[in-house]
């Protein structure tokens, strides 16, 4: 049985409406201390907040849940008060005077819900997500996971591949008698289902990585090209300093920001070129070391020069800019981040190639997501061997495929996440 928590679960400090919650086998007890005739669950009714001594705190909006029926699985119930300093102050602590009651620690309303079977591992990360969201792209796919997109998937794999164990278990169970039909052509058509199923989410997880994290476009370019002012254009604000000596940016300088829903980090980077100074000769090595991991290569460039000459390989979707635009044009695409000439041009080019890449995200969010579909398939390919080499390796093929639903069960968090569940549920808010 689980603690009775609480915890505000709205930001602290000044606010319209404040929310405490309530969960646990006690909460109503707890509650009905400081509120008399709770509403019946699922309804709501505004109530005066009261002191164990009679004295008003406030009056709120009282939702209350039952075990079942709520976020957490278990009893709950909601105080919706003024949103002042004071009065959730008050609230709380008479709530901390309630003997089995006790303050939420982060993320703990939603462990509840998931030893509840409320939601599972990917739900409760795809909720993480949509609570850090900045950008649409980003809710769009918390959203997605949250609301079960992925579980949901794999339950239909996991059922496939049951299938295929208990069709081979008949061969096995059979081994010294005649089966009355060959089974291996059903159970190779099931995990064909199942690993083309997951190979294509796998496929689809490094986009939905950056989706969750963020697209890398590396500005870069010789000294003096027009970079930093490119970037404070791009990011609306002076993040990188400015200046007509070559060779001022010295180190990457990195600004976030949303395009047409999507999130990129823009990098400005040191100058390209030989030199005997130190601190530059640094600064290069870090501009081509991230220019190289960067997902988009914006390449800065004078007229006359090609990109091949900065000593970065060029590829598929990267951009050719000539820079300095208001002073002299190259013979192909200019811009200017001095005059704004280019930059919006720049921004389609910049949104059309990152949109194309995100269409084939899939709802395989995280690295982990990802490691234990690779090691499914791996599994489901041992399997598919062991099935054509004949019935006498059954026994193998079924164990190989009972080590792709592992796989997956570890994916929804039915085994071995306790470490996973450390790291989810410290990266929560206390209140969620």
């Amino acid at each position: 049985m689980h603690d009775t928590i609480f915890a505000l679960a709205t930001a602290r400090g000044r606010a319209g409406v404040a929310v405490v919650r309530v969960s646990g086998p006690q909460a109503w007890d707890a509650v009905a201390r400081l509120v008399t005739d709770l509403p019946e669950p699922k309804r709501s009714a505004l109530r005066i907040v009261r002191t164990p001594k009679g004295e008003p705190i406030d009056e709120a909006l009282i939702l209350t849940f039952e075990a079942g029926a709520s976020f957490t699985g278990e009893r709950v119930v909601e105080i919706h008060m003024h949103g002042s300093v004071a009065v959730v102050a008050a609230v709380l602590r008479e709530l901390s005077d309630c003997q089995g009651v006790r303050l939420a620690e982060a993320g703990e309303f939603t462990r509840q819900a998931l030893d509840n079977g409320r939601l599972d591992l990917p739900q409760v990360e795809g909720l993480a997500d949509l609570i850090d969201a900045e950008t649409e792209a980003q809710r769009r796919q918390a959203l997605m996971v949250m609301r079960g997109a992925l579980s949901e998937k794999t339950q239909v794999w996991r059922e496939t591949l049951i299938r295929a164990v208990a069709l081979l278990e008949v061969t096995i169970d059979f081994a010294d008698e005649d089966v009355p039909v060959d089974v291996a052509p059903e159970v190779l058509a099931l995990i064909d289902t199942a690993r083309g199923g997951m190979q294509v989410e796998a496929d689809g997880s490094a986009i939905s990585v950056r989706i969750r994290d963020g697209f890398e476009v590396a500005i870069i370019g010789r000294p003096n090209i027009g970079k930093s002012t490119l970037l404070n254009t791009l990011a609306k604000k002076d993040a990188a300093i400015t200046s007509a000596i070559a060779g001022t940016t010295r180190d990457v300088i990195e600004v976030r920001m949303d395009l047409c829903g999507l999130p990129i980090t823009l990098l400005d980077t040191a100058g390209l070129r030989a030199s005997e100074d130190e601190i530059e000769i640094l600064g290069v090595e870090r501009a081509r070391s991230r220019a190289e991991t960067a997902d988009i290569r914006v390449f800065l460039l004078a007229p006359g020069e090609v990109h091949a000459d900065l000593g970065v390989e060029y590829r598929s979707g990267d951009i050719i800019a000539y820079g300095k635009a208001d002073i002299s044009a190259g013979e192909g695409f200019s811009v200017s981040g001095l005059t704004g000439e280019g930059v919006e041009a720049l921004l389609n080019l910049l949104s059309q190639e990152l949109e194309s890449r995100a269409s084939g995200a899939s709802s395989a969010v995280r690295e982990r997501h990802r490691i234990a579909l690779i090691n499914g398939i791996a599994a489901l390919d041992d399997a598919e061997i062991h099935v054509k080499a004949g019935a006498e390796w059954s026994d193998l093929a079924a164990e190989d495929m009972r080590q792709a639903l592992r796989s997956l069960d570890s994916m929804i968090g039915r085994v071995d996440v306790e470490n996973v569940l450390d790291v989810i549920f410290s990266s929560f808010c206390i209140g969620k």
